[in-house]
This record gives structure tokens, sequence and C-alpha cells, in this order.
């Protein structure tokens, strides 16, 4: 396995102690407040740093693949998908925390829903669909909407929004551009 794909796999294992601590599921365990009670003021920042590592790694594994010429099946698989759990869990946590509409988060999740059928169908078909430009545009707004809304930073509240409707526009866009590129994948064969 090579690094880029160890970078993906290490997004997806940052996702249960980011939600854990975003959802303070950490505080149920007395090892954790014994340890950590004095920052618990802090746990939010802790979670947002878990997860701008982990959206790092996303931008690093990507240029060390193309780089490199490391790019795999697995890693054209598997990075999209671990872009889409790591968003999706934060976006469902900030539903939780009522910092997002949840019709909102509905949207967006029903996009990924709606891209890993079309990425099923191909690979059932032996095609393998890259993510495109569109489609990374849009991760990297989910992920600056994301961090903008744990930080949950009051004098940056018009900024969180306008990222926000940003970012819900290219969920958009980049589904319809998605379905309109790979509409032969459809079609039977």
């Amino acid at each position: 396995m090579n690094l880029p794909n160890k970078l993906t796999i290490f997004r997806v294992i940052l996702i249960l102690p980011f939600v854990l601590l975003l959802l303070g599921g950490f505080h149920q365990w007395p090892w954790f407040m014994a340890v950590c009670g004095s920052f618990i003021e802090y746990v939010d920042y802790i979670a947002l740093g878990i997860f701008i590592v982990a959206s790092l790694t996303d931008l690093l594994d990507g240029k060390i693949a193309r780089k490199y010429n490391l790019v795999t099946n697995f890693g054209k698989f598997m990075d999209p998908l671990a872009d889409k759990l790591l968003v999706c869990a934060a976006l469902i946590c900030l539903v939780e925390m009522c910092r997002i509409p949840s019709w909102i988060v509905i949207i967006i999740i029903s996009r990924e829903f709606i891209i890993s059928g079309f990425r099923l169908i191909a690979s059932d078909k032996g095609v393998v669909i890259a993510a495109n430009y569109w489609g990374k545009f849009k991760t990297t707004f989910q992920m600056v909407m994301v961090c903008l809304m744990i930080a949950n930073i009051e004098k940056l509240q018009i900024v969180t929004d306008i990222v926000m409707w940003i970012a819900l526009a290219l969920t958009v866009i980049s589904l319809i551009d998605y379905i309109w590129k790979n509409k032969s994948v459809m079609a039977d064969n």
C-alpha cells in the first residue's frame, strides 16, 4: 500500500475521535475527564484541529499520488469516499449541535448517495470514475464551511453563511455535472 492510500485510510480513522470529541462522547468516560477535564472548554477546537488534519490529508494524498504516479484504483475509489465520510459525519454532528439546518445536510448527503450509486454501477461495468473539478471545489467549500461552523465565531457568521450557500450551490452543480458527464454509465449495454 502506497503513501497516498495510507493517508486516505488515516483520514477515515480520524473520523471516530473527531465525532467523539465534537459530540462529547469522551465526556462519559471518567478517565477522560480526569486527564482532560481542564481542557473541556477547548474540545471543539481539538475536534476542529483533527478535522483540519484530516482535510489536509485529502490535499496531500492527491498531490503525492499525481506527482509520483501513485494513482491507484483503490485511491480513485477510496479517496472520494473518505471525503464523503468525513464531511457527512461532520455535518451530522453540526445538525446535532444546531449549527446547520438539517435540510441542507439532507441535500448534501443525498448528493453523496447518488454519486456513490453511480460509482457502484460504473464499477460493475469495470469503470472507475475519478472525482472531477466541480466535486473538488464542492469538497473544499464544504470542508471550509465545516471548519467555520465548528469554530462558531460570532463575528464570522456572515462569512460562514456565505460559504454555506456556496457549498450548497456547488453540491447541486457538481451533482448535475457528474450525472451529465457520466450518463453513459446508466445506459443498458
